[in-house]
């Protein structure tokens, strides 16, 4: 592939084909997305002339006229017209409904708790008896011969005339009813008598409201729903955060490797965003939305990155086992490291310290200052190291590997910290809280699809979720106590938990294959995935914080000095 990418990400050669047959794409080619269709779009023509997906074309000025079934809902919760339309979406019939629609339920049981207490409020509100003197007297107000019978001071079993209308109306009303006319009749003939009782008649309230001006109380007035229950549906309701289910940006990503195991996409600290794509490495400044590419390994491949720290330097390892250390400001590879006997799939950086792990069951801790390629090794893993993670703050390691082993390494301690044994699948996924002292979350694979939250302080595992899918990826929210996580089969989707108590926020679907690739923007407002079907899908997904919204302005000018 040439190295001239033009603004927008186009090579001026053509690139090698990809799985999908878009022979015209290069990294960094901006994919035109239409609000309603978050899917890859791969009409080449179109592509070419820079058209969005909403342009008219012959094939759709056919279809002007569309008759089809509307939505049919069943007890699968299948939408019937989606599974006989010719999309790529698939529909899978076993999947974990409780998982799938766990949002939705939410939001319908909230919905029917709001309903339940309307009805009740216009039911048995002021206009209705209370139980206690219904139980005092009959329909007709004819007194009950019963041991719960309630008698005023003047009533005795030994016949006392009933009440006259000047003792009744001192006597406070009793209820709802009283106050509305809608008690038992009295005996006197003097009083007015009141009407029977109807449970599910609605009788407007004597109490006449006071005239307003306010619009608000005017509209009380003039609806038939009573006072209290206005209040209630007029009240302001604390709505869940709305998130985006659509992307923002897709970039075309040709060689995107589908291979569970590899971790190719990393955001840095600088704004930077780095692709392994084959055997070269693409740079997109988030900034200037710019492209280039930063190296080719010619006869070697890609199969990890990772960022230091600050953003400048990125550790490149490769399918032979080797890993390289490149400035990203210089365009230059200033170190290469050997150790590995077969490829590097995950690398993991705590300041100085670079740790690779590879299908050679081994991790190497390797401090850049000196010259030799590694100062120690880890050797408990038993197949491929997929997942490194470090915690710089408290000095540890998690590392998962393809033996479904999760390790917590103290330093650079050879014996294991904690040995974690529960998942049933590779441990890929790895995620330590940024909020929370010794949190680490982990995900299985395939025949897991299990979150497991533990605390690395005491060794005890916290919370065990069942997502129903694979788990590829795992990350924190630097502004909000929040979890995302990327999925693969058979759902292909990404969802964003809320921590501890682990519900659902949001479900986001697009990708046609595994996401298994996953990374957090520097302000933590963006995350972006990648899978299989060769894109890269940048999501609004987080709240940037109060603090950081304030020093934006002095940070940004800091850096330009430096």
């Amino acid at each position: 592939m040439s190295q001239n990418i033009n603004p927008h990400g186009v090579s001026s050669s053509s690139s090698s084909s990809s799985r999908n047959g878009n022979t015209n794409k290069s990294f960094g080619y901006e994919t035109p997305q239409s609000p309603s269709r978050s899917t890859r779009i791969s009409d080449p023509p179109r592509l070419e002339a820079g058209l969005p997906t909403t342009a008219t074309s012959p094939r759709r000025r056919m279809q002007n006229n569309i008759f089809s079934d509307r939505y049919i809902p069943n007890r699968t919760g299948i939408d019937l017209q989606t599974a006989f339309s010719l999309t790529n979406d698939e529909i899978i019939p076993g999947t974990n409904k409780n998982i799938d629609n766990e949002i939705e339920i939410r939001k319908e049981e909230e919905a029917n708790r709001t309903f339940t207490t309307v009805l009740k409020a216009e039911l048995f509100g002021d206009n209705v008896v209370s139980s206690s003197l219904l139980n005092g007297r009959g329909v007709k107000g004819r007194p009950n011969n019963t041991n719960n019978t309630r008698e005023s001071p003047s009533t005795s079993n030994t016949g006392t005339p009933p009440r006259s209308s000047a003792s009744a109306s001192s006597t406070p009303n009793v209820g709802a009813g009283a106050a509305s006319g809608t008690a038992a009749d009295t005996d006197d003939v003097t009083s007015t008598p009141r009407r029977k009782v109807n449970l599910f008649t609605y009788q407007s309230p004597q109490k006449s409201r006071p005239i307003s001006r306010d619009l608000q109380q005017e509209l009380y007035s003039l609806s038939p729903v009573r006072h209290d229950t206005q209040k209630i549906l007029l009240s302001p309701q604390k709505k869940p955060r709305t998130i985006s289910k659509v992307p923002y940006r897709v970039l075309d990503a040709p060689e995107l490797s589908d291979d569970f195991y590899l971790n190719l996409v990393d955001w840095g600290a600088q704004d930077i965003l780095a692709v392994g794509l084959g055997d070269s490495v693409y740079l997109w400044d988030g900034s200037t939305q710019s492209v280039d590419r930063l190296c080719n390994l010619n006869k070697d491949k890609v199969t990890s990155l990772n960022w230091i720290g600050s953003g400048t330097h990125l550790a490149i390892g490769t399918l032979k086992g080797m890993v390289e250390i490149w400035d990203a400001t210089k365009i230059k590879c200033i170190r290469t490291m050997s150790g590995h006997s077969l490829r590097v799939s995950s690398l993991a950086w705590n300041e100085h310290i670079l740790s690779s792990g590879s299908r050679d069951r081994s991790i190497l801790n390797r401090d850049v200052r000196i010259e030799d390629h590694y100062v120690n090794k880890f050797e408990s893993h038993k197949q491929e190291v997929c997942g490194l993670k470090w915690n710089v703050e408290e000095n540890k390691l998690a590392s998962g590997g393809n033996d479904n082993n999760l390790f917590v390494w103290d330093g650079l301690n050879p014996t294991p910290l904690y040995h974690f044994t529960d998942h049933t699948a590779a441990v890929k996924a790895i995620a330590w809280s940024p909020h929370q002292r010794g949190i680490l979350a982990s995900g299985g694979g395939t025949a897991d699809k299990t979150i497991k939250i533990w605390n690395t302080l005491t060794g005890n595992l916290v919370n065990d979720v069942n997502t129903g899918s694979q788990v590829c990826n795992l990350i924190w929210s630097k502004n909000s106590n929040e979890l995302v996580s990327t999925h693969g089969y058979s759902r292909n989707q990404i969802i964003v938990w809320k921590y501890p108590s682990m519900q659902q926020i949001a479900q986001l679907t697009g990708h046609t294959y595994r996401v298994l690739y996953l990374s957090l923007s520097p302000d933590g407002e963006t995350i972006v995935t990648g899978a299989g079907d060769e894109t890269l899908r940048f999501w609004n997904v987080f709240e940037k914080s109060r603090q950081e919204q304030s020093s934006s302005v002095l940070l940004g000018a800091f850096s330009q000095l430096r």
